[in-house]
Parts: structure tokens; C-alpha cells; sequence
């Protein structure tokens, strides 16, 4: 088994790697942080839901990743449910058919963490599926460089997922 197949942090490292071009050629990059068409009241932090993950009182969100399976795949937030890129309309139709039967006001989270989140291109067509579908209690996880620097690299929980 190589290197990469035995430690977590280097299958992360490498899908971030392997990234990079899609980055470059999508213009994933710079921007404010509350950029985005969610608006601030809209954003969550990523300490914020660390928190109300970890509180054992507290309703814990449906999380939604909503970039491209390799990130997905090399470490997610526990719990987290892949709906596909956000950037094609695969990845939209299939975000559409997983909240199909869920409550409108449910407590939903948004993520993909390639980028930060005001230029990513899988974060804001998600974000106006999620609103066009008419959910009133979504956030989009603030993430301002990407998912290892702003939840990983912090130390809140992450998990390879099973599915």
C-alpha cells in the first residue's frame, strides 16, 4: 500500500493537488469573505458549527457537500450527506433530489471547501437551488481559503465518509 492509500492528511493533500487545475481554470479564488449571494445573516462559521456540532443538547443541521467527490471522499464533516457538484446541473439535480422530501425549514448547511466560498463555482448555484426549492433556515459554511485551513487544519471533527 502506498503512502498516500495509509495516511488520511496525504490522500487530503493530494486531492487538494489534484485540484489545482480545476481551480485555475474556474477562477476559484480571491474575493471577501461574506462575498456570495447568501449575505451574511445566511453564512455560518466554521467554529460556530464546530459548536453546535459538539454540543450533545443541541439539534445538529443536515450537512450537504456540495463540491466534487474527491475532497468529498478524502475527508468530510461527520454526518455530512454528498449531493455533487453545485457547478454542473448533475450535481444540481442530484442536491435537488436529496432535499426534495426534506421540511423546508429544516436546519441546513451547505459546504465544499475547494475555495473560498465567495468565488466558488459549486457554492453559489447550490445556494440558489437551496433557496429556489424554498428552504427558509440554510447557511453556507463560511469557508475564506478551503476546507484543510478553515475546519481540518483547526482541529474540528472530520470523517472519510462510507458513502
Amino acid at each position: 500500500m502506498s503512502r498516500v492509500a495509509e495516511s488520511p492528511r496525504l490522500r487530503r493533500f493530494a486531492a487538494v493537488l489534484s485540484l489545482s487545475l480545476f481551480i485555475a481554470v474556474t477562477g476559484c479564488s480571491g474575493g471577501g469573505p461574506a462575498a456570495g449571494p447568501w449575505g451574511g445573516a445566511n453564512l455560518i462559521q466554521p467554529a460556530d458549527l464546530a459548536a453546535e456540532l459538539a454540543d450533545s443538547t443541541a439539534a445538529k443541521p443536515m450537512l450537504v457537500h456540495v463540491g466534487v467527490a474527491v475532497l468529498y471522499r478524502a475527508g468530510a464533516i461527520p454526518g455530512s450527506r454528498y449531493a455533487g457538484p453545485g457547478s454542473n446541473a448533475a450535481g444540481i439535480a442530484s442536491l435537488r433530489a436529496l432535499l426534495k422530501d426534506v421540511p423546508r425549514d429544516t436546519n441546513l448547511v451547505i459546504y465544499c471547501g475547494c475555495c473560498p466560498a465567495a468565488n466558488c463555482p459549486n457554492m453559489k448555484p447550490a445556494w440558489a437551488a437551496v433557496r429556489d426549492m424554498g428552504f427558509t433556515n440554510a447557511k453556507a459554511l463560511m469557508i475564506a481559503d478551503n476546507f484543510d485551513k478553515d475546519w481540518a487544519d483547526k482541529g474540528y471533527p472530520t470523517e472519510k465518509p462510507q458513502n
